[in-house]
């Protein structure tokens, strides 16, 4: 598979493995599971995307606190199957035979993962299921958007803003507040650390992934996004717990495997 751009990509990658690690040990690890950004006329246009952004965030920090990172992915890819479907229902977008087929094998793997996870988690679950949705819908509502004179950096500026003002306001009625007041880790320095860590990875794998966007087809980013993806989920195992049986590592194979097949049919398509 040949990647165009492989300076920008490779720092991509490097930012997509850092930021998700950094998280997953501050979720995980500290346990900080409470609301972050990191997790970061046309203008109000855009504003349902926004409240979709603040649910992936939301729900999909909660997920990766409970799932091990390739399960997580694994039910994130699922959100194209949703995708797809809107857009089919809504713009009547004619679907390729590979797109299909991918969406068959996301939606398989995501769907038998759960009955032969080891280690079950239903809230995990549970939130991985609310991430994919919003996940899905999010994207099925930006292509719906490609004519919107909104660049992606403007984009993410005003999801962050208006994450910064809806956490906040829902940090109170949801107990989040004073649960992270009572963190047990709150005063202490790996907290701190892992938190601006985490943040400056995301903004910097944001700026990135925009350079990314910008220079690349969609289908070229979509490779290093693959890329991406299966590094951390590789490399994750060695520094995060994870119990594989073999039919779990099947329900993996098969949604890397989908997803190679998405990436293959948006290159070509």
């Amino acid at each position: 598979m040949y990647l165009k751009r492989p300076t920008v990509g490779l720092v991509f990658c490097f930012f997509y493995l850092a930021s998700y690690f950094t998280n997953k040990y501050v979720l995980s690890v500290l346990k900080f599971t409470y609301p972050t950004l990191f997790q970061g006329s046309e203008v109000l246009s855009w504003l349902p995307a926004s409240v979709l952004y603040v649910g992936i965030i939301y729900a999909g920090s909660r997920a990766l606190s409970r799932l091990p990172i390739p399960v997580f992915f694994t039910l994130h890819n699922a959100a194209e199957v949703l995708s797809c479907g809107i857009q089919r229902c809504t713009q009547k977008e004619k679907i390729s035979p590979a797109k299909i087929w991918s969406a068959l094998f996301l939606l398989i793997a995501a769907g038998c993962l759960p009955l032969h996870d080891a280690q079950f988690d239903p809230d995990g679950y549970f939130w991985a299921v609310v991430h994919l949705i919003c996940v899905g819908s999010y994207k099925a509502f930006r292509k719906s958007m490609k004519s919107s004179i909104i660049s992606d950096l403007d984009q993410q500026y005003i999801n962050y803003v208006f994450s910064v003002v809806l956490l906040a306001f829902a940090s109170h009625p949801s107990g989040d507040l004073f649960s992270a007041l009572e963190f047990p880790f709150l005063y202490f320095y790996r907290f701190h650390s892992g938190c601006c860590a985490s943040g400056l990875l995301g903004f910097i794998l944001m700026l990135t992934t925009v350079k990314l966007k910008s220079s690349l087809s969609s289908g070229h980013y979509a490779s290093w996004s693959f890329l991406a993806k299966v590094i951390t989920a590789g490399l994750s195992p060695f520094f995060f717990n994870i119990t594989l049986n073999a039919p779990t590592i099947s329900c993996l194979l098969l949604g890397a495997f989908g997803e190679a097949l998405l990436v293959y049919a948006d290159r070509t398509g």
